[in-house]
């Protein structure tokens, strides 16, 4: 069953065949959405979606003009987080599936489709579809109150924090507790470091988003239990730029702003061999270089479904490491004389009993 939080989405569907449509429509209601439009006719539908407000879009490509591609086209300017588009075709070609992809549709299934892998792909595009609006709609709140940033603000965008942490979170192996830890060991290390009051409190809460755009990535990929392609690992390798996008924004605040200055820069190596632009040493910012450290030690220190939990000493020793390597030398040297308040945050907010 959905979620009840899904059940007030507004999902179309349009498919020249309406029997398909009638069938996707059943199903989705059956699972707890009950705000869904079905069109055969796909002009009337391009009308629709262009002057209605919707969440998720349900696209056949091969039917009488306008077609799913000419709809895609004429959709381009979409926010592609707000209004998520997948497409449902029996055209399984590549061709296809790549120019579909291309024009802006956020996932791709061949018909005949298997219905509990629809009703897995709408949750978690409109997770991305609530995601990204309470971000746009905690903006525009900042916009209106710049001049009287309050506490009732910062309560605003925490509230946003934890909604994208969460999504993140919820879609991946990770849990809610791996965010909360990398922020406050963030956290920590910033204030180690000299930073501000204000910068520490910032990257407190922006550190938890670091893989808010693992959202974007297909589930095939980030769910997978055994070694990636090379194209997997090219499309996961893309979720830095895909955080840095759904946080962006022409008005954006200093939470949001350092968030996707994290999400963007946390897979950067100080030897320049990290992704996605190979930046290197002090040209990779200073939050993405501390949020570097504290997301791999986390995860070497933490059990996942496919490793056990490394023990300290071999954990640090690879830190130490990696020292000029992956990660800035002076922060390696400041963690050094951490690593006690570290594991305590680790032991404090843990997933689970770990081993020494």
């Amino acid at each position: 069953m959905l979620s009840k939080d899904f059940r007030q989405s507004r999902v179309v569907i349009v498919d020249d065949v309406v029997a398909n449509s009638r069938l996707l429509e059943s199903s989705l209601r059956a699972f707890g959405l009950r705000d869904t439009i079905s069109f055969s006719d796909s002009a009337a539908a391009l009308d629709w979606l262009q002057h209605n407000p919707w969440n998720l879009l349900l696209l056949d490509l091969d039917m009488p003009a306008p077609n799913g591609f000419d709809i895609l086209r004429a959709l381009a300017d979409r926010n592609r987080s707000s209004n998520p588009i997948i497409i449902i075709t029996a055209l399984n070609d590549s061709v296809s599936r790549r120019t579909g992809l291309e024009l802006g549709a956020n996932d791709y299934l061949s018909k005949p489709v298997d219905l509990p892998e629809v009703i897995l792909r709408v949750r978690s595009n409109l997770q991305l579809s609530q995601a990204s609006l309470a971000l746009h709609e905690a903006n525009t709140t900042l916009e209106q109150r710049v001049r009287e940033r309050t506490a009732q603000l910062t309560q605003s965008y925490g509230a946003v924090v934890r909604t994208l942490s969460r999504a993140a979170a919820y879609r991946d192996s990770e849990t809610g507790n791996h965010i909360q830890r990398i922020g406050e060991s963030a956290a920590l290390i910033a204030e180690t470091s000299g930073m501000s009051a204000d910068w520490v409190e910032l990257i407190r809460q922006a550190a938890p988003m670091h893989d808010v755009g693992k959202i974007g990535v297909p589930d095939h990929i980030l769910l997978k239990p055994g070694p990636l392609t090379d194209d997997e690992r090219r499309q996961m390798q893309e979720h830095p730029a895909i955080g840095h996008s759904i946080l962006s924004d022409q008005h954006a605040s200093e939470l949001t702003t350092l968030a996707a200055e994290i999400a963007l820069t946390h897979h950067e190596k100080w030897d320049g061999s990290g992704y996605p632009s190979g930046l290197s040493g002090e040209q990779i910012p200073l939050s993405g270089r501390i949020v570097a450290i504290c997301d791999v030690y986390d995860a070497l220190r933490m059990p996942r479904p496919y490793k056990e939990p490394w023990p300290i000493e071999k954990a640090q020793a690879f830190i130490r490491e990696q020292s000029g390597k992956h990660f800035d030398p002076r922060l390696v040297t400041l963690v050094e004389g951490l690593y006690e308040q570290i594991e305590a945050l680790l032991h404090d907010l843990s997933d689970c009993p770990q081993g020494d």
